[in-house]
């Protein structure tokens, strides 16, 4: 199996573009279960994978990490059924250990990498909801606006992208490498499917993805991450605010990225705690170190 697992983590590597974290992720994950599972992949059965993860968990390891080994032991025999080195999957038949991480009310870096890498293999299905995850988190739009977007609507080579928000506002919106790079993937797989549709995104019979489907993606892809309860688009709107506040960004700015018509929104939409508020005081007002300094 050791040979496999070489071949799946420089696919990883050269197909997906994986960071080093991640492919030491994966391997650390795959090495577990090959010490687990002493046989071939084809001798892998439904129970020695139901097995491998309550084995993780009696050992002491939490269920977010064997819900995360699970993940990766799944993406796997994925890999290896593409390949033709078994026929079916049978992790697909193991249920996730429930979880009883709550979610804060943005996601981490960390959080965001593992979620961006959950839409597994390739063709159209992957490659859509991949661009969709990476632009909900690289914009910060609205899962009404992502759903309204039309092909001349994004521009990949100038990195910017056109939304019209609530009453129909239009703003210009920069578009980062990661998801300028998974758009120019799916439209790739978008023209294999010779659909005349003005539409940005579309589902698997040509038509536009609505706002319920947009959801359901993204919930879809949290619920892979072992987490027990659901991130959604909203939840990658926050995110994308919440980090680049953190990052020094001008409320202002995030006001404008985000399409608030009032910095009020803006303040409670990234909670802000007063603390923060402290902190910048104290470093930016002319007079907030004066009676420290006397």
């Amino acid at each position: 199996m050791k040979e496999n697992i070489d071949k799946f983590i420089r696919y990883l590597e050269v197909e997906n573009n994986a960071s080093k974290h991640t492919l030491r992720a994966y391997r650390r994950d795959l090495e577990s279960f090959r010490e687990y599972q002493e046989g071939t992949p084809r001798d892998i059965e439904m129970i020695d994978i139901r097995g491998f993860v309550a084995q993780q968990i009696k050992d002491g390891l939490s269920k977010t990490t064997a819900a995360r080994r699970l993940a990766s032991v799944r993406s796997f025999l994925n890999y290896l059924c593409r390949e033709g080195y078994i026929k079916s999957n049978p992790a697909k038949l193991v249920t996730t250990p429930k979880t009883e991480k709550r979610l804060p009310k943005f996601l981490s870096v960390d959080d965001v990498f593992s979620l961006m890498e959950q839409p597994d293999g390739i063709g159209f299905l992957p490659a859509r909801d991949r661009a969709i995850l990476e632009l909900l988190y690289s914009c910060g739009i609205r899962v009404s606006e992502i759903a309204e977007l039309d092909i001349e609507d994004i521009n990949t080579k100038e990195g910017l992208v056109k939304v019209r928000g609530k009453g129909k506002k239009e703003r210009l919106l920069p578009l980062g490498s990661k998801a300028a790079d998974a758009i120019r993937t799916y439209t790739g797989e978008k023209m294999l499917l010779k659909k005349k549709n003005r539409a940005m995104f579309l589902n698997k019979r040509g038509t536009r993805l609505s706002d319920r489907s947009i959801r359901r993606i993204v919930v879809k892809y949290s619920r892979m991450m072992g987490v027990s309860e659901q991130i959604g688009p909203h939840t990658l709107r926050h995110t994308f605010a919440s980090h680049l506040l953190q990052a020094g960004a001008d409320l202002r700015v995030i006001q404008e990225l985000l399409g608030h018509s009032s910095l009020s929104t803006t303040q409670k939409y990234t909670h802000i705690d007063i603390t923060h508020l402290m902190d910048v005081y104290d470093k930016a007002h002319p007079l907030s170190n004066d009676d420290k300094e006397k």
